[in-house]
């Protein structure tokens, strides 16, 4: 039985894909480029802006442009950081359980925090949850330890007792450099890399549902 649940945000507790291709779309229409769909974009959605305009745009932090774009796709996504996100099934029963039962649960992403304080607030989570670790809380993000570190210490757990949820590679690295049980969701973004079973991660699931009873919460 673990003490405490912890959640990467994008693509694991919050299906945040479709504001960040609407985001992206509002870049392309910028350069008169026809929107994409959603479900092209939706792999790359745990990479971040700069999974998003790799995918998007075709362009790399090399490109002059990149810091402009970069600039420009968070504003568009903040002015609109909640029209279409909702949590992915289960995770709120889910939540349920571990309250009832006393343990605590929290948020580990490398969102940054100007972005994920809000997201939570508008999902009605954000005074849930024992503790948030944004991607600007600690020094190094994910696959980082820090983070991991740092979470552990405002729930007052010990890593090992503490089960990480994820749905990228980078998850999986950072859960376990500290020594926390990890499980992979394949409902999640999951990215363009290796395969999810090549990650090794402890457990892999294939609905929210199913962190339960990894999680010991009958």
């Amino acid at each position: 039985m673990f003490e405490a649940v912890l959640f990467d945000l994008d693509g694991t507790f919050a299906d945040t894909a479709p504001d960040l291709a609407a985001a992206l779309n509002r870049l392309r229409a910028d350069l008169d480029l026809a929107p994409v769909s959603a479900r092209r974009l939706r792999p790359y959605t745990s990479q971040g802006v700069r999974g998003m305009l790799k995918a998007g745009l075709d362009m790399l932090p090399a490109d002059s442009r990149y810091p402009e774009f970069y600039d420009r796709f968070l504003h568009y996504y903040s002015q609109d950081i909640c029209v279409e996100t909702t949590v992915f099934p289960g995770i709120d029963e889910l939540l349920g359980r571990c309250e009832r039962r006393g343990s605590p649960w929290g948020i580990i992403t490398n969102k940054a925090q100007r972005f994920t304080l809000p997201l939570l607030n508008h999902l009605g989570y954000a005074k849930r949850a024992a503790c948030v670790v944004s991607g600007d809380s600690a020094r190094r993000a994910k696959p980082a330890p820090q983070p991991m570190h740092l979470a552990c210490k405002l729930i007052a757990r010990d890593p090992a007792r503490c089960l990480y949820v994820g749905d990228d590679l980078r998850d999986i690295q950072a859960g376990r450099a500290v020594g926390m049980v990890t499980v992979a969701v394949r409902y999640g973004y999951l990215g363009d890399g290796d395969p999810i079973e090549a990650w090794g991660a402890d457990h892999i699931v294939d609905h929210a549902r199913e962190i339960a009873g990894v999680a010991g919460l009958h």
